[in-house]
């Protein structure tokens, strides 16, 4: 398979250039420096008039949220409202519907790609095509711009050695007896895209597929009858604390947990061996009810644009226009040694959406017979 650290694709290529333009910003181009080129000089007037931002569920810790919003707020004089940090994909979508027509409605979400398509079809969406559109590559975006890939990840393990002293290498050392009540994940993998992720991962580990979810489900079934899975929700804290002392996450919260720990405990993060990596990334949508929509459209410019790209990447999340930016020799050489080496995420496939949609509805079904919490 191709190296996907160049986000090269192997389901078909990668990028597909589309005659489409930016809607409202045609013919356009954003910068890598601080701000937009003249036609769109309008966007960003208004989007100062309305003075607001409000996005929903962006952890400050999350591939760089924090000092991406920080920059936007302060370069605009907008103020940015993030309701609910903590929260999942589900909680993101149910703030819209609840809060349509108030002025606390969420402008824009940044969701797993199943929930994406779950919002898109119940119309919670507005499109929009950045500047930059044709730099995402096709298959991860609706083609009418009511959604697109963000920034990508890979599934892996944190492991807080100050209480772990040897650090499992692979999925089946998950169920050694040693790890008693250690392991957790980011959630419920019902409604946080990053846990179903996790379940998707230990299916590909475990005999099965892009269309077969139920070996990871499995898994989890038996690490829980064990004992060793943990139900707390793994974020920074549990995991510097020794409350979950294995984390299964994304890479780039845990390569954010383990810079964070630094004098507190030593993080260990690793590719599990023995299985191709899981990849997935996540979306960002505006929307349909926004309050602030202008404020939403210059959110996904500078989002979207080199700057912002590189902000993700900063946090050890790969942008979804990573291709572009490597081969334009946009990205620093600091930060790309920071990375993870190129040759760990050479087997990185991802699932389609219709894939992700099939697999949503058998763990539906079957994680709550299979994995019994209570």
């Amino acid at each position: 398979m191709r190296d996907l650290s160049t986000f090269t694709l192997s389901r078909r290529r990668a990028l597909q250039l589309t005659a489409a333009g930016a809607a409202g910003v045609a013919g356009t181009a954003f910068g890598a420096g601080r701000g937009f080129a003249a036609g769109v000089s309008a966007l960003e007037a208004a989007a100062r008039k309305e003075g607001a931002l409000n996005v929903i569920t962006l952890p400050r810790d999350w591939a760089n949220y924090g000092e991406l919003m920080d920059t936007f707020a302060a370069r605009y004089g907008i103020k940015i409202d993030d309701a609910n940090p903590d929260g999942t994909s589900a909680e993101e979508l149910q703030a819209i519907r609840s809060l349509k027509g108030q002025s606390r409605g969420p402008d824009a979400v940044d969701i797993g790609p199943g929930f994406a398509v779950t919002g898109a079809a119940e119309k919670l969406y507005q499109p929009y095509k950045v500047a930059t559109w044709n730099e995402i590559p096709a298959e991860l975006k609706d083609p009418t711009g009511l959604w697109y890939g963000d920034y990508f990840g890979v599934t892996s393990f944190a492991v807080n050695k100050t209480v772990v002293s040897t650090s499992p290498k692979t999925w089946a050392d998950l169920l050694k007896p040693e790890f008693k009540g250690m392991v957790a994940i980011g959630g419920s993998p019902l409604k946080a895209g990053e846990a179903f992720g996790s379940v998707f991962a230990a299916a590909i580990a475990n005999g099965g597929s892009f269309d077969d979810i139920k070996p990871g489900i499995e898994f989890f079934g038996k690490l829980n009858a064990v004992g060793n899975f943990n139900p707390v929700k793994a974020d920074t804290g549990t995991t510097v604390t020794g409350q979950t002392p294995i984390a299964i996450k994304w890479d780039y919260l845990n390569l954010a947990i383990r810079d964070g720990a630094v004098g507190k405990a030593e993080i260990e993060v690793l590719l599990p061996e023995g299985a191709a990596p899981y990849g997935n990334y996540y979306c960002q949508a505006i929307s349909a009810y926004a309050p602030n929509p202008s404020a939403a459209k210059l959110w996904m410019e500078y989002l979207y644009s080199d700057e912002g790209q590189l902000g993700f990447l900063k946090g050890y999340a790969h942008p979804i226009r990573f291709n572009a930016l490597n081969a334009a020799g946009k990205i620093p050489a600091d930060l790309l040694a920071k990375l993870p080496s190129p040759a760990a995420y050479k087997a990185v496939t991802f699932a389609t959406v219709d894939q992700i949609t099939a697999a949503k509805t058998v763990l539906a079904d079957l994680w709550p017979k299979t994995v019994k919490l209570g």
